[in-house]
């Protein structure tokens, strides 16, 4: 296979879910079944192109697509490397099992969900692969365009009234983003990423204020995508409100804002960025620490199974954001099995409780007492795991990835307050968890309600248990699966590799991270 031939596969992720959701629209707006099936088709498909790309970056060369084959910095860029790769994986997995959860129903509440859902994998993984800050932009855009639509899914006046906050928030944020971006190019004349590396260490000491301003507005966007308290405020309320499948989906989306730190703040204003080298890094930390205690307070205070879950999405960005803050290669590998973990753990606990507040009749997700529901044993070990990975109790990864952590921030000057409250943390979560299951299924009394086994759809609780399977998978594989985020670690925090592959030739890009 030649290389040029591979090297066009790139953009194979962002063309076929824009492809998906268009014809979707225009040929079987109205035929759900042929809506369904093209819909997994296609999701099949992007997960195996998503596993190609995954080995092909696993060589460690970093691959640029040029679009129209305009050179770099001046034409579109989408580019692979480890990171990329990995995130690309990560959701096409995700999306994949939270379609087959939503074909029990939740597809046919509202109009054109595949065709949403799949613009919203459009903006996902371009946002994954594009090496322009402008085109980060486009995607997000597109990305969240899609995902007001998703909130929307199914209407009702407590889901509007969240996504009344979540659109508001997002429009600040997109505006911040396009401020940053003015500023940026109009200090530095280019908006490539690859291009921005080499260019702003070279930036005179009279504009680097404003560079410095637009660097942080990007960053507060990305704060904001990845729930940092004080600005994780819109999170809970979107989360707990959105359909089941949707609320999964966007477990993945705070990583998002977590990617694009990683990327934006490793590749152009990291070491090599002379006098604006690693300028946000020292906020990172101090803002782990408050978002995971306001998660975990959040746990404490939940009267519903869905505020549960919300809360512990906003707990996880804090252990992630303490990994993150690191910015070495032993917090970025131990941040990126946890995003995996959390991501994996997140989507799975939003999904479960989605089957047993169906089974609870009128008291849906309440932390009330009610009647035992049907299938109780099997949802009961499915939230048990589940609760053992979010809380980071052996056997599942979310133990590994807490070991990681405390590991990694070891030899830092906070360690005794990162420990302090990681573990605390810890314990409080245990609490909430072990309050709410017992409450679901041992505080019960009158008759079984909810479907029998015979009426039951079986794909859900599949789709759930592949999700704490894969859970399961990257605690028994945890070595393997280390050295991989080890290696994307290193290429991620080496942007040599990276900047050569976008402004030189595709011959001349080196291997890095092996």
């Amino acid at each position: 296979m030649t290389a040029g031939f591979t090297t066009d596969w790139v953009i194979a992720p962002a063309i076929l879910p824009a492809m998906t959701a268009a014809l979707l629209i225009v040929a079987w707006r109205r035929d759900i079944q042929m809506q369904r099936i093209v819909s997994v088709i296609s999701a099949v498909a992007l997960l195996g192109i998503a596993l190609f790309l995954f080995d092909l970056a696993s060589d460690g060369t970093v691959r640029a697509y040029r679009v129209g084959a305009w050179p770099a910095p001046f034409g579109i860029v989408l580019v692979l490397d480890r990171l990329s790769a990995l995130m690309l994986l990560l959701a096409a997995g995700l999306a994949l099992a939270v379609l087959i959860y939503a074909l029990a129903g939740w597809d046919k509440r509202g109009r054109h969900f595949h065709a949403l859902f799949h613009f919203q994998l459009l903006g996902l993984n371009g946002a994954f692969l594009t090496g322009d800050i402008f085109n980060l932009f486009v995607f997000f855009e597109v990305m969240l365009i899609a995902s007001y639509g998703l909130m929307l899914h199914g209407a009702g006046a407590r889901r509007l009234r969240a996504g009344f906050q979540y659109v508001a928030i997002n429009l600040v944020a997109s505006t911040l983003f396009l401020i940053a971006v003015g500023l940026i190019y109009g200090i530095t004349g280019t908006l490539n990423m690859a291009d921005l590396a080499q260019k702003v260490p070279q930036v005179t000491a009279g504009n680097e204020a404003l560079l410095k301003t637009g660097a942080i507005l990007l960053f507060l966007v990305f704060a904001i995508k990845a729930a940092f308290v004080p600005l994780h405020w819109w999170l809970p309320a979107t989360y707990a409100a959105a359909s089941a499948p949707v609320a999964a989906l966007f477990a993945i989306m705070t990583k998002v804002g977590a990617y694009a730190i990683i990327r934006i703040f490793g590749t152009i204003f990291g070491d090599g960025a002379g006098a604006l080298a690693n300028m946000v890094i020292p906020w990172i930390l101090p803002a782990a620490l408050l978002t995971l205690a306001v998660g975990t307070i959040g746990l404490l205070a939940s009267r519903r199974l869905l505020d549960l879950a919300a809360f512990s999405i906003v707990a996880s960005m804090g252990t992630l954001l303490i990994a993150i803050s690191l910015f070495d290669v032993d917090g970025l590998t131990t941040a990126l099995y946890y995003l995996v973990h959390s991501t994996l753990t997140g989507a799975a606990l939003f999904l479960i409780v989605d089957l047993i507040s169906e089974r609870r009749g009128e008291t849906l997700d309440w932390l009330v007492p009610a009647n035992p529901i049907s299938q109780a044993p099997i949802l009961g070990t499915l939230f048990f795991l589940i609760a053992l990975g979010v809380v980071g109790l052996p056997p599942l990864s979310g133990f590994i990835g807490k070991l990681m952590v405390l590991d990694a921030t070891y030899e830092t000057p906070h360690v005794w307050l990162i420990w302090a409250l990681v573990l605390v943390a810890s314990l409080m979560m245990t609490i909430s968890f072990a309050r709410a299951g017992s409450v679901v299924f041992w505080k019960t009394d009158g008759r079984t309600t909810g479907a029998t086994w015979a009426t039951a759809a079986i794909a859900p609780m599949a789709a759930v248990a592949v999700l704490v399977t894969a859970s399961a998978a990257l605690s028994v594989f945890a070595g393997p699966a280390v050295e991989v985020f080890h290696a994307t670690a290193v290429q991620a925090l080496d942007p040599a590799g990276y900047i050569d592959a976008v402004l030189t030739s595709q011959a001349n890009a080196q291997p890095t991270g092996q």
